[in-house]
């Protein structure tokens, strides 16, 4: 178990199922591993914890370097072994399963005392990777400690509940009852709330393992979470508040795919990890892999109010910005603009002082006052594109890399509106207007700019926060957009190869 070669590694098979609980590679865990001190793999006094355990591959990759780095100490190794096993590395297992699997992985017995056991000092099958089932605390309806659905969740004790005991308690440090100097893990991302009809609406959990981990006070803290609170994500808001303002976190690694981090999983919006050092204080090194490029700066996280991943993009920001421009996000219109659920659908055939309404199935035929919102721009010119981002929050995994960002972009004349499929971006009373917006919205540049704020597959109007307004009296296109930012050549180039021409047909 200990040896470097693993061949073949059920690990990293494991690691290329999909799931909510995604499974980590163990290449994946070493590349996290590297964010930490190399002495702290030397110190026989470091204690580790994984509050989340499912294969158990980051207390075995750690328990490797640990018996490479304390071997001058304790140079018998079968002593070595008890001592970083017993003294050393804690887990939490988020089920039985899974506290089973995490056992075998590092002491290769399903139980810390059975006869094949690596270590020769537990007096009880669990060893240090404990699973206690609990279950949830209802209040309304909903788990007062991660706001799981009752109607979901409450279970008979065949399956799981799925209450995590890392996040299910008030005080985590009585968990174990001692101090670690390492949390590190790869936490269950998010639960059923119950929301959004037929219960696929779900609520993120990732940042209550990280909040609790940090009540903790550990000296390192080392995550692997979805990175859609950089910009999004449903009760998101506060966490992202404060990831933004701690000036503890590091390092930050970045994935807009995440199939570079988890092969054959799909996660919109991607993931990241990050070193969080409780004795750090400063700019955070921010690092992310786009296709082929590997991008990295040194800044502060608080200098927008989203997290903008592409350090290329915070420079184009900051060109921008310096005109001193409205944005579109002063003038979209929110979601729903005219009252019309995404299942609302006319009259087949128009009638007398019918207007029409183009839904996702094309279109049809309503009275006017079934207008309930923004009747007073039902008579403008508008331009509207679709609410999915068909890049499907970076999980498209196109060939070449690029990105549409939008849906084709629609001129809607006076006495068409549209469901809530889609969103309004402007209106206009002239023809000319409405067309020169258009075709702005078409040009890589808009959307370079709204991709920097996409993290997850719907576009809302948040989304063009950082696309200036222009002049629509007059014609716009890339060239003359590059000219008047004054955008170097490699920040022309970059947006050339992130994002997809957009043609005068929408395609």
């Amino acid at each position: 178990m200990l040896n470097n070669n693993y061949n073949p590694d059920v690990l990293s098979c494991i690691a290329n199922l999909s799931s909510d609980e995604v499974f980590t590679p163990p290449e994946l865990v070493n590349q996290m591993l590297d964010l930490l001190p190399p002495e702290l793999f030397r110190d026989k006094s470091t204690t580790f914890l994984d509050p989340a355990c499912k294969s158990g591959v980051f207390l075995r990759e750690i328990a490797k370097r640990l018996d490479i780095g304390l071997e001058a100490q304790i140079p018998d190794r079968q002593k070595r072994i008890d001592h970083i096993f017993t003294k050393q590395l804690f887990g939490l297992a988020i089920t039985q399963l899974t506290s089973l699997l995490s056992r075998r992985s590092l002491y290769c017995s399903k139980a810390a005392n059975g006869k094949y056991s690596v270590c020769s000092q537990f007096k009880n099958e669990s060893g240090n990777i404990r699973y206690t089932r609990i279950e949830h605390t209802w209040q309304n309806g909903r788990c007062k400690y991660c706001g799981a659905n009752e109607q979901g969740y409450d279970r008979g004790k065949e399956l799981e509940s799925h209450a995590y005991s890392f996040i299910h308690t008030e005080n985590p440090e009585d968990l174990f009852k001692m101090k670690f100097d390492v949390i590190i893990g790869n936490p269950p991302y998010q639960m059923s709330d119950g929301g959004g009809g037929n219960e696929i609406s779900a609520k993120p959990i990732y940042n209550l393992f990280f909040e609790q981990a940090k009540k903790m006070n550990p000296k390192h803290l080392v995550m692997i979470i979805p990175a859609r609170w950089y910009a999004g994500g449903k009760g998101l808001d506060k966490f992202r508040i404060e990831m933004l303002a701690d000036k503890r976190i590091k390092t930050i690694h970045d994935f807009p795919k995440s199939r570079e981090c988890f092969p054959g999983v799909d996660i919109a919006g991607g993931v990241c990890y990050f070193h969080w050092d409780k004795d750090y204080q400063g700019n955070c090194e921010f690092i992310t892999k786009i296709g082929d490029k590997v991008l990295s700066d040194i800044r502060s996280l608080s200098e927008f109010e989203i997290l903008i991943r592409d350090p290329i993009g915070v420079n184009i920001i900051h060109k921008i910005r310096e005109k001193k421009e409205s944005t579109f996000a002063d003038i979209v219109l929110s979601r729903n603009s005219f009252g019309f659920a995404t299942s609302a659908r006319g009259s087949k055939e128009p009638f007398p002082e019918s207007i029409t309404l183009y839904s996702s199935q094309g279109k049809s035929y309503v009275k006017r006052n079934d207008v309930d919102r923004n009747e007073n721009l039902v008579n403008k010119f508008k331009v509207s594109i679709g609410t999915l981002n068909p890049d499907r929050g970076g999980v498209n995994n196109a060939s070449d890399g690029k990105m549409n960002v939008t849906t084709k972009v629609r001129l809607l004349t006076p006495g068409e509106v549209v469901t809530e499929t889609y969103i309004v971006v402007g209106c206009f009373d002239s023809i000319n207007q409405a067309n020169n917006c258009v075709n702005y919205i078409k040009t890589k540049f808009a959307r370079y700019l709204i991709s920097l704020t996409l993290s997850s597959m719907h576009i809302v109007k948040d989304n063009f926060r950082f696309v200036p307004y222009q002049n629509f009296d007059i014609e716009w296109d890339d060239l003359v957009l590059y000219k008047k930012y004054h955008l170097s050549k490699e920040e022309i180039a970059h947006i050339e190869t992130m994002i997809r021409p957009m043609e005068a047909n929408n395609d």
